[in-house]
């Protein structure tokens, strides 16, 4: 099947081929012969009650410098006129994120099928989603109210806090019971009780990574990311100085898929990263998941080719759907 390909990601110039994602998957559409429409946040627009954006046809090279080419010039494109569209654009999730997902919706109600769901991207913060499933994750608190978190850090001793919007590991702290940084850190963390974060305890198995599952319309791919944290260090992204090392799923990894894959399908939530440390769910990455480059390298996969696989199925389903006679 040969399809209209649409990404909406980050500037493609600034990217580090090796580790990305998105052009992985640029590299796999290209594979299939797939027509690729390269676009960023800037290019988006509403004209005439239509989503549109500016969009350039792409073609990837995965062995030179520069790794991209563009056939054409920038021309206005209505998204209703692709067959999918990636969202791909990194956090944070701010109200710009958010105004990109309307517009997107837009071509999802004209016919155009968006992997992950705009809808869902609104819903599914990636941290508060863990919420969903209560038995899967290590006691937590999200809240604005210092009190409220010295309190949680009495009770559990070892925390770890973190922005609700962030990636990458970015302003991550960990914090003990006798540490003399804890007021500043809250009161920095909430903006003195004006913005909402988040308290985790603290998971001593992070010593043997933090694992990135990748899971495509439900099913997890067999093999994860541990991302192991440098000396000193308690984060493992990484982004922050994280070592990562291929590990197969566990038992209790299959289970917690198991616990949330229903969930993902019926959110429309194709291609998400769920980040597990021990036997905890500690994130549900669903903006723009990482490591395909690395356990694709690992493991002699080719997890782009599952994700396409399901995106054409999606696609056919569409087109039989709105036309049963016809054929694509």
């Amino acid at each position: 099947m040969t399809l209209k390909l649409g990404i909406l990601m980050d500037p493609i110039q600034s990217i580090n081929i090796k580790k990305d994602s998105s052009f992985a998957m640029l590299l796999e559409a290209q594979h299939r012969g797939y027509d690729i429409y390269y676009m960023e946040m800037s290019d988006l627009f509403i004209e005439d009650n239509q989503a549109k954006a500016y969009t350039q046809k792409l073609r990837v090279t995965d062995h030179s410098n520069p790794w991209y080419q563009f056939d054409s010039s920038p021309s206005i494109k209505a998204l209703s006129e692709l067959d999918v569209v990636l969202m791909r654009k990194d956090p944070p999730f701010d109200m710009e994120y958010i105004y990109a997902t309307y517009i997107l919706e837009m071509a999802e109600q004209s016919g155009t099928l968006i992997a992950n769901k705009p809808r869902s991207l609104r819903d599914a913060n990636e941290k508060l989603f863990t919420h969903q499933f209560p038995d899967c994750t290590t006691p937590t608190l999200v809240s604005r109210n210092k009190v409220q978190f010295k309190q949680f850090l009495t009770q559990h001793k070892d925390i770890i806090v973190k922005p609700l919007g962030g990636m990458g590991g970015h302003s991550i702290f960990r914090i003990t019971k006798n540490d003399p940084n804890i007021n500043v850190i809250l009161e920095t963390m909430t903006d003195h009780g004006h913005q909402y974060i988040m308290a985790q305890r603290f998971i001593p198995e992070i010593s043997k990574g933090d694992k990135r599952i990748l899971i495509i319309n439900g099913t997890p791919v067999d093999y994860a990311l541990a991302r192991i944290p440098p000396k000193g260090e308690t984060r493992g992204n990484l982004a922050a100085g994280g070592t990562g090392q291929g590990v197969p799923l566990s038992e209790r990894d299959y289970w917690l898929c198991e616990q949330v894959a229903p969930k993902l399908k019926a959110m429309g939530l194709i291609f998400v990263g769920m980040d597990v440390i021990g036997d905890y769910i500690t994130e549900i990455n669903v903006t723009s998941p990482t490591c395909i480059r690395e356990l694709d390298s690992l493991y002699n996969l080719n997890i782009s080719g599952l994700l396409m696989d399901i995106i054409e199925e999606k696609v056919e389903e569409k087109v039989v759907k709105n036309n049963p006679r016809g054929s694509h």
